[in-house]
């Protein structure tokens, strides 16, 4: 589960309508849910991505879960920001040029924010630019930073997060701090997670930095009870994807006939999520007219949340052409925000 704003878009694919592959009018955001449903679910074993969590309701459960005593994620990263904020700031200054600070996926900004307050009250010389491709929570962090923080530039981009960084490089010459936060990484492949700093390489110049959230490998019934809370809320939040479909593609799902189940194996490092069908059952799915068979114990897989070692951090990136400039983790050590640094 990643753990940072509104929405999870890992920002490597880019969702679109192939001409002719639906027939029916839907949203934008629908759009691409009835793609991933369409081929998600006739594969073996069923799967749908994680980024579709996030309609209003997954993301105010998320917004609970994130209080739960055993979803450390967020404390910890919010502990890390807050007593090293003035170290991250000597790391951003360092060449004494003005930065622009690029949040990619940037939700709500809740910890964000407390480098720009920060920031602010240190006189620095920077920009904001939180990326996002929910125009909703992109407008509600603009209207709250203004609000909080009227003077500090802002260069918000509803995009992809690429393009975005194409188009701050072609706009300024300003250095580029990339802010990757909440652990999304973890929701990436391993291949993916090359492919993603791979094409950040590519739009950066040397001597600009990437800052991001490693959830760390710990105990791993620390990591287990993190995804299986005892108020239920983590079930709650993975159904919601099925309640989601419901509403928006016409689907008939039977939420009581389905539940959650997670499994930590700490050899790979892999917190994986699933959806359990607890009967043989078939569900219509009436905006792409089709139906889906599911036997008793078949799963959707939903979510992997990869847990990292220093030594795994420290390789991805050399393999990408970035050095570790900064390690910074909170008391417990179960998390480490890594500055990178673009050779």
């Amino acid at each position: 589960m990643a753990v940072h704003g509104n929405t999870t878009d890992s920002g490597i694919k880019t969702w679109r309508e192939e001409s002719g592959a639906l027939e029916i009018a839907l949203t934008p955001g629908s759009t691409a849910l009835a793609e991933e449903v369409r081929t998600g679910l006739v594969k073996t074993p069923k799967r749908l991505s994680s980024r579709f969590f996030y309609d209003a309701e997954g993301s105010r459960i998320f917004q609970e879960i994130m209080h739960t005593p055993e979803y450390y994620l967020t404390r910890s990263e919010y502990e890390i920001l807050e007593n090293h904020k003035a170290e991250l700031l000597q790391l951003f200054v360092a060449d004494q040029r003005p930065f622009d600070l690029v949040e990619l996926g940037a939700g709500d900004g809740l910890k964000t924010k407390i480098l720009l307050g920060f920031f602010s009250e240190q006189q620095v010389d920077f920009a904001y630019a939180p990326v996002d491709i929910s125009s909703d929570a992109l407008d509600g962090l603009v209207a709250d930073i203004q609000r909080q923080w009227p003077d500090l530039r802002l260069k918000p981009r509803h995009d992809d997060y690429f393009n975005s960084l194409h188009q701050l490089s072609a706009e300024s010459d300003a250095r580029r701090i990339v802010l990757f936060l909440g652990s999304n990484i973890g929701n990436f492949t391993p291949e993916e997670a090359l492919d993603f700093y791979r094409q950040l390489y590519d739009q950066l110049l040397p001597g600009d930095l990437v800052l991001t959230g490693f959830d760390l490998q710990k105990h791993p019934a620390v990591i287990h009870a993190a995804y299986n809370d005892r108020q239920g809320l983590t079930r709650a939040f993975n159904l919601n994807l099925l309640r989601r479909i419901n509403r928006e593609l016409d689907a008939n799902f039977d939420l009581a006939s389905f539940d959650h189940y997670e499994v930590y194996n700490p050899e790979t490092g892999e917190a994986r999520s699933y959806l359990v069908s607890q009967k043989s059952q078939t569900v219509e799915i009436r905006a792409l007219e089709t139906t889906v068979p599911f036997q008793y114990g078949e799963i959707i897989h939903t979510e992997i949340s990869r847990k990292f070692t220093r030594s795994q951090i420290e390789q991805l990136a050399t393999r990408t052409g970035f050095s570790v400039s900064g390690w910074f983790t909170d008391c417990k050590g179960y998390f480490a925000d890594v500055v990178f640094v673009r050779n």
